[in-house]
């Protein structure tokens, strides 16, 4: 057995595997959901008339509400046209698309809420237009989604509505006009609301019967599912609670939401790790706290998991992968920048009594986050405005923790004394939103950015197709790892990690790196270990291989400027002027290569560093080893 220096190894748990713990069905089984589900008639979960939300809300939300409801007046509700639906299939582009149509359904948001908590009746006639051009649009969701059609199309197919993330939300979003503003649409003409629960029938509710999708694991109940479940699930219940009258088939939806959010929760493992990172935390745990939350809603707390410890571990993932400000440890397709919904924080630390979740909620709070999400999840904004005055009076002190290990998901966080900050992780590369990042690391110092993960740019159609990994912010080359013998990390479950395992004094972590890669790389043994010790970062790397190495380089990106005019030594500044050596050894090359930044994923990584520079700093193997030992040591200089 290989020793971490002279730590004993703690052996990592085996990652991927379904737990059938299937909380929400255990919890209340389809027998016991008939007596406790309140009837659609007497279900009402938000204030829907002026004085209940003066009660609610304090003035100056009330004020907000109305002002967005006002700019929302100004704008019309325009048409989708087909040519921009095609842009997809023609050349990538899903933006046009979707900056038409989701300020629409943002608009028709504005106008509801700004109707219900003033009751003048003077947004009912754009409110009545807005429902009126989103029933007629051919399709609610996205054009970069028609795959789950019957087969590929430019344009959708009317005859065969399919559910997808927008399509599920517009639902939610129409379902709540209708709760809210039920008797006024009437008054207008009964046909409205009537053809709300048309379109959504039909889009949703009957699809969803028989559906078999991909994000539903094609119908498998052991597949692992991604954030696609919650997220769908979570709108889906809210349009079938509030709107469906036939008291059997609600049931029936209820139960099927109830069994999808099982199955996404049964892939999580015990520690909480969400795989797709912290950004994704929001529409993946989130959105299970959003399923939890219209539940026990409309059980009058019958329904209620909580309390259970995946359920809790999963709302701590998110501070345990706060780094500092509002950047957090962005593995896969997650971005460096996540602005989760201070009061959601909030109420998952305050529902599972969490206390320290709860503190970081309060502490997004108080340092002006965002308070409700301005596009998705409108049952969350809900819930959120109903706690509004809880969290403003909440003075709980959150302090950042100092180590985390999160085994299923083989991420290991530590906080050192003077500042530094290391992330690493092992894993596969076929997790949910995979990037080729097998040993990746990342430091921060003080907060700032230092050996970063660049993470994901614009998403077009080459993000999510064969053509996946040569975007380059996807490949192993572009994260802080070695390209052996000019190959990269490979795509797919099988290339991962082995043997990782973390020190018992909880001081670094190791791995094997040799099954990430294809075995055309030509290694039989690549041992990573990244340790802390005397407030420096130690990354080691052992290697053995079958034949002398015909190339090696070893990777570091950074958005820092970077001074590399002395042999051996990199110094790395910060953007608030924190200086950053690494040293390594004699036996290699530097070189630094800037990234253009042209291509319209790029765009996307322009916005998500604020512009910054990203460098490439790249170390080239002088020498052709067939074993070898590589240190990078990482500390601060001033």
């Amino acid at each position: 057995m290989r020793l971490f220096v002279a730590c004993l190894l703690i052996p990592a748990v085996t990652l991927g595997q379904i737990t059938p713990r299937n909380l929400l069905q255990q919890n209340c089984p389809p027998e016991r959901l008939q007596k406790v589900l309140i009837t659609q008639n007497e279900f009402h979960p938000f204030p829907t008339i002026p004085a209940q939300w003066r009660k609610t809300l304090p003035d100056s939300m009330i004020h907000v509400l109305i002002k967005k409801g006002e700019e929302s007046l100004k704008a019309g509700f325009p048409n989708i046209p087909a040519t921009i639906t095609l842009d997809f299939s023609r050349n990538g582009n899903r933006t046009r698309y979707e900056n038409i149509t989701f300020p629409k359904r943002d608009q028709l948001w504005n106008l509801v809420l700004a109707e219900s908590v003033e009751g003048k009746r003077r947004f009912m006639d754009a409110i009545v237009d807005g429902i009126w051009s989103i029933c007629e649009e051919s399709f609610w969701g996205a054009s970069a989604h028609l795959f789950l059609q019957n087969e590929q199309r430019a344009l959708p197919d009317v005859e065969h509505p399919v559910v997808d993330l927008f399509a599920a939300e517009t639902a939610a979003n129409l379902s709540l006009a209708d709760y809210f503003l039920g008797q006024q649409l009437d008054e207008i003409s009964p046909l409205i609301r009537r053809r709300i629960y048309y379109e959504i029938n039909r889009r949703i509710f009957v699809p969803m019967q028989t559906a078999k999708y991909e994000w539903m694991g094609n119908g498998d109940l052991n597949a692992k599912l991604n954030n696609w479940a919650p997220w769908i699930m979570s709108n889906y219940l809210t349009a079938a609670l509030l709107l469906e009258k036939d008291e059997s088939k609600r049931v029936q939806y209820v139960t099927k939401a109830m069994q999808m959010t099982d199955q996404y929760i049964n892939g999580i493992g015990e520690d909480g790790g969400c795989e797709e990172g912290p950004h994704y935390w929001t529409f993946g745990t989130g959105c299970v706290l959003d399923v939890l939350d219209l539940l026990h809603s409309a059980s009058n707390g019958a329904i209620n998991i909580y309390n259970e410890r995946v359920i809790r571990s999963m709302g701590e993932y998110i501070y345990r992968t706060h780094i500092s400000d509002n950047y957090y440890v962005n593995v896969a397709d997650s971005h460096p920048d996540v602005f989760p919904e201070a009061v959601m924080v909030w109420r998952y630390g305050q529902q599972s009594n969490t206390g320290l979740l709860r503190a970081f909620g309060a502490w997004l709070f108080h340092r002006g986050a965002n308070i409700i999400n301005p596009t998705f999840h409108r049952s969350r904004a809900l819930f959120d405005l109903a706690s509004l005055k809880e969290v403003m009076t909440d003075q709980l002190v959150f302090h950042d923790i100092d180590f985390a290990w999160l085994s299923d998901v083989q991420l290991m966080i530590k906080r050192l004394a003077n500042g530094l900050f290391i992330a690493a992780h092992g894993g596969n590369n076929g997790e949910s939103h995979n990037h080729n990042d097998v040993g990746d690391f990342i430091v921060y110092a003080s907060g700032d950015p230092v050996i970063i993960d660049v993470g994901s740019g614009t998403y077009t159609a080459r993000t999510f197709s064969s053509h996946r990994y040569d975007l380059w912010f996807n490949a192993s080359a572009y994260h802080n790892l070695p390209t052996i013998n000019g190959k990269q990390q490979s795509d797919g479950k099988i290339y991962g990690a082995t043997n990782v395992s973390l020190a018992s004094n909880n001081s670094g972590l190791t791995m094997n790196l040799e099954k990430a890669y294809p075995s055309s790389a030509g290694i039989n043994t690549w041992e990573r270990s990244i340790k802390t010790a005397n407030n420096s970062i130690l990354v080691t790397d052992n290697m053995q291989a079958a034949n002398p190495l015909t190339s090696l380089t070893q990777t570091f990106m950074t958005v820092c400027n970077i001074d590399i005019s002395r042999p051996g030594r990199i110094i790395f500044t910060t953007t608030h002027g924190k200086k950053i050596l690494l040293t390594y050894g004699k036996e290699w090359r530097v070189t630094t290569e800037p990234l253009p930044l042209t291509s319209e994923e790029d765009q996307g990584l322009k916005f998500t560093w604020h512009n910054q520079a990203i460098t490439r700093v790249l170390l080239t193997l002088v020498s052709s080893p067939s074993k070898a030992s590589f240190k990078y040591s990482i500390s601060t200089l001033n």
